[in-house]
């Protein structure tokens, strides 16, 4: 664990291609929804309005973030699977937090998609060949080139990140 309330779980490390680590990381995609619902489970109104740190996104703001960005990331994946390098929509995830929705809509329906969302996506990744996995995308903000398997690392560690601001402000304030 980091002592940097931004990131709990440490930054994001790519890792070389393994079976283990491809398990591993399908399973922490298949089981997301059910950690981040477990992270909110039993929070009031009060509680899913807090911030995770000072400055940082509400817990409801997490949640709502971690469905908007896991959309994108199931679009980048189908569309490295389908196209030759295919350059990426960037989008303004903090312009995106502080949309009208994530206000409006309880976190159920957040937690609704992910669990849809996630079927469809480790049912795309699962067999995916070793070729498969080094399949690039473009992320233009970046100016690079990101295989499939990093995007799969990423993915599975950005879930874990949010979970783990959820379950650290639960810890400090002994929610």
């Amino acid at each position: 664990m980091s002592s940097d309330p931004r990131y709990p779980i440490g930054q994001y490390e790519p890792q070389p291609f393994s079976e283990k680590q491809k398990k591993e990381w399908l399973l922490d995609l298949r089981f997301l929804p059910e950690e981040l619902e477990r992270s909110i489970l039993n929070l009031d109104s009060a509680q899913l309005q807090t911030p995770y740190r000072e400055g940082g996104w509400t817990v409801q703001q997490v949640v709502h973030h971690v469905a908007d960005s896991h959309i994108n990331a199931y679009t980048r994946f189908k569309l490295g699977l389908t196209e030759d390098k295919p350059v990426i929509k960037p989008y303004e995830e903090k312009e995106w937090a502080l949309l009208p929705d994530n206000d409006s809509i309880p976190v159920n329906v957040s937690l609704t998609l992910l669990y849809a969302l996630h079927q469809r996506l480790v049912a795309t990744l699962q067999d995916l060949t070793g070729e498969q996995w080094q399949r690039s995308i473009v992320h233009p903000e970046h100016g690079k080139e990101m295989t499939l398997w990093h995007l799969l690392g990423m993915y599975a560690w950005h879930g874990r990140h949010h979970t783990a601001h959820i379950t650290s402000l639960r810890e400090q304030r002994g929610w």
